[in-house]
């Protein structure tokens, strides 16, 4: 099932189950031939930062640092949203494998036509 899909995430350690479960659905992409991209936004972007993930683990989920992990190996890319960032003071020089800081014509320019998302 070619194709593309996005998974956009504004949570991190505030909600760690939508955190979760947006890479638990993003991951179910990647399995599903989509390229895939999580595109981390207002607080889910610390989750850009390696380490930030490591204690987060929802019952019934697998670790959220595994999920990050299997989504990348599976050829995920993890977009980081420049100004959120920004604002937030994180380092880019401590970004989890896959993501990459982009801005908002990026992720637009990666969603062309009829390119299917959710949020969380």
């Amino acid at each position: 099932m070619p194709g593309k899909f996005v998974v956009s995430l504004t949570h991190a350690k505030n909600d760690t189950d939508k955190a979760t479960v947006a890479f638990v659905v993003a991951n179910a992409a990647a399995a599903s031939d989509k390229e895939t991209i999580v595109f981390l936004s207002i607080e889910g972007t610390r989750l850009s930062q390696k380490g930030y993930a490591d204690d987060i683990h929802e019952e019934g989920f697998a670790a959220l640092r595994d999920l990050m992990a299997g989504f990348v190996e599976a050829g995920g890319k993890i977009y980081v949203c420049s100004p959120c960032f920004k604002k937030r003071g994180l380092d880019e020089n401590n970004l989890v494998p896959g993501a990459m800081i982009v801005g908002g014509a990026k992720l637009v320019e990666f969603m062309g036509e009829a390119c299917p998302s959710v949020s969380y």
